[in-house]
C-alpha cells in the first residue's frame, strides 16, 4: 500500500471527525508521514509535518501488518518496531481509526 493509500482509508475512516479528539502523526521515515488532526472540523488528514499531540514512528511494512492484524501493537513496540513519542493516552486510542 502506497503512501497516498493510506492517507485515502484514513480519511474514510476518519470521516468528518469528532470521534478521535486528538492529533497523531504517522512517520514512516524515508516513505513519508501521515497526520490526523481530529481537534478541528472537519478533520484534516495530510502530509504535513506540524506538531501532534503524538507521533508514531514505524515502517510502512509494520504499519500494514499492524492495520491488517498481522502484527500486534503491543509486540511491536515491545521489539522496537514502533515508537511512540508524545502523549501515549493518543496511541493507545487509534485503535478506534486503525480498525
Amino acid at each position: 500500500m502506497s503512501l497516498e493509500q493510506i492517507t485515502t482509508t484514513m480519511k474514510d475512516r476518519i470521516g468528518a471527525g469528532g470521534v478521535f479528539k486528538k492529533s497523531v502523526k504517522f512517520d514512516f521515515g524515508g516513505d513519508g508521514l501521515v497526520r490526523i488532526d481530529d481537534t478541528v472540523s472537519p478533520a484534516i488528514v495530510d502530509h504535513s509535518a506540524e506538531a501532534t499531540d503524538c507521533t508514531v514512528k514505524v515502517s510502512m511494512a509494520d504499519f500494514m501488518d499492524i492495520a491488517q492484524g498481522k502484527q500486534n501493537a503491543q509486540m511491536a513496540f515491545m521489539m522496537g518496531k514502533l515508537k511512540v513519542e508524545g502523549d501515549m493516552s493518543v496511541a493507545l486510542q487509534l485503535g478506534t481509526i486503525l480498525g
